[in-house]
């Protein structure tokens, strides 16, 4: 450990991890408080807070610019630095289960993502975008990641959310399908029994929309079963990930009939970033993220010029 990390250990240090705390709020430009105003908030001597300042400019963390009776500015932050001396830990975040080669790019793009900017992160693996969003809510998680399909329904439908980004096509899954148990059928009729997980927006509200026109036995399901439900005629239909290369060779599929459903199934397509609008912090620490870059790294791994890593 060098004599400077070492520096905040003393009194002052302890005290630059408070003020970096506050000191993330503002951006390089802005006027920061007052020596009185650190102060008068976090109870400190103003020689306390002064020391504080000087350590955090030897660490590199900022760089302030004195302008008289206009105040102190930010001129440079060192955002992840401050985070780091802050105390603020790792970026939580959840996504679907990286079954597909699709949801391993993603979650690669992701982790190195934030490794590029030398921010700690951590992702989990959660089946169904409802329960992706329970848990954020209880800040389990920091972020969540879904179909923007499911993100809008998702923000509608709790108070406090907000998508902080939205990817491009096919970053979420390639398309949707709807697959049969009997090779002779290629569209829903009448009389079928067709699975719904309603823990799985996309899934759900298309699979509501391609039979809106037919009169059909809605089972309900887990995700993970479609498989085993077809194969065994539990089912005679279900709408399906096209990602799922084991569903494609087994069982018969087509494309939407429905107008509606086609068009629903494209905002399906396009992964989103879901997290609370109050936690600006971690919404600014996800800001940095070149998503360009993390959907370049998705396409690397699916077409195996990557190995995933996540």
């Amino acid at each position: 450990m060098s004599r400077i990390w070492e520096s905040l250990y003393s009194k002052n240090g302890l005290a630059a991890k408070f003020i970096a705390k506050e000191l993330i709020q503002f951006s390089e430009g802005e006027r920061i408080p007052r020596v009185s105003d650190f102060t008068e908030k976090l109870s400190l001597g103003r020689g306390t807070v002064q020391g504080a300042l000087r350590v955090l400019e030897d660490l590199h963390a900022i760089a302030l610019e004195s302008r008289g009776h206009l105040g102190t500015f930010l001129k440079k932050r060192d955002i992840n630095l401050l985070y780091e001396i802050a105390g603020i830990g790792p970026v939580m975040g959840v996504m679907p289960l990286p079954y597909s080669r699709k949801y391993e790019g993603l979650a690669t793009g992701i982790v190195e993502g934030f490794e590029e900017i030398n921010k700690k992160s951590g992702l989990a693996y959660m089946r169904g975008a409802r329960r992706r969003i329970e848990s954020l809510k209880t800040r389990r998680y920091d972020f969540a990641i879904m179909s923007q399909l499911a993100a809008e329904e998702a923000v509608q439908e709790f108070e406090g959310l907000e998508i902080l980004h939205t990817l491009g096509p096919e970053t979420y899954v390639t398309s949707h399908k709807v697959f049969f148990s009997d090779s002779k059928n290629s569209q829903i009729t009448d009389g079928m029994k067709i699975g719904i997980d309603y823990s799985s927006a996309d899934q759900a509200n298309i699979t509501l929309l391609e039979c809106e026109k037919h009169q059909v036995e809605l089972i309900k399901v887990d995700y993970m079963q479609l498989f085993n439900m077809l194969k065994n005629g539990s089912i005679d239909a279900a709408v399906w990930n096209a990602d799922e290369a084991r569903a494609l060779k087994t069982f018969a599929s087509s494309d939407f009939k429905s107008k509606k459903a086609k068009e629903l199934a494209i905002k399906a397509t396009r992964a989103a970033i879901v997290i609370e609008s109050e936690r600006t912090n971690i919404m600014e620490q996800i800001q940095i993220l070149q998503f360009n870059k993390v959907e370049e790294t998705q396409r690397l791994v699916e077409e195996g010029k990557k190995y995933p890593h996540y």
